[in-house]
């Protein structure tokens, strides 16, 4: 099998929240490193594993990023990363996987499928191969022990439960 090593200067992890019961805030994790052992081409068979770094958690307000690095979240003191790893990967067309697999967040680990598609190979200009993939999954955050809320005066809560998680990869062969 061969192997390639997640790019993160040209891969991105973002998220997005319902606020207040009508907008969403977006955010995005700039922290993380990845592998995938296989076939980019072909997914079948492969393993996929990524770390994030919670900590870098950005969504444009310094305040909601400490906050949500705090115990009421993430609490990143205790718990410094997110982990993915795949358990089964399943061709759903051309282009199209089911990436199914384990999902830690604050040491509670779930089974989480993500709707994949294989984006294309290239060579940058520097004649390196690389794997472009789009990755996208929903999950519940109080699942994972995101429960911190706030009631409304108006009737509802402050944060949504459904988080909707998008990853744009590019990943390069390993040295």
């Amino acid at each position: 099998m061969t192997k390639w090593n997640i790019d993160a200067s040209h891969t991105s992890v973002g998220f997005s929240v319902r606020h207040m019961m009508v907008s969403k805030v977006r955010g995005r994790f700039t922290g993380l490193e990845g592998t995938l052992e296989g076939n980019p081409e072909d997914l079948t068979g492969a393993k996929i594993e990524f770390k994030i770094d919670a900590s870098t958690i950005h969504t444009n307000s310094v305040d909601r990023d400490n906050h949500l690095r705090s115990g009421d979240f993430f609490d990143t003191e205790t718990y410094p990363n997110i982990t993915f790893v795949t358990t089964d990967i399943v061709k759903k067309g051309d282009t199209k996987y089911d990436l199914t697999g384990d999902l830690t967040v604050r040491d509670v680990t779930k089974k989480v499928t993500f709707k994949t598609e294989f984006e294309g190979t290239a060579k940058n200009p520097w004649g390196v191969d690389i794997a472009a993939f789009e990755a996208e999954t929903k999950i519940s955050r109080k699942e994972f022990g995101l429960t911190w809320n706030q009631t409304l005066e108006a009737g509802g809560v402050l944060v949504g439960d459904d988080i909707t998680i998008t990853i744009e990869v590019q990943a390069n062969p390993a040295e």
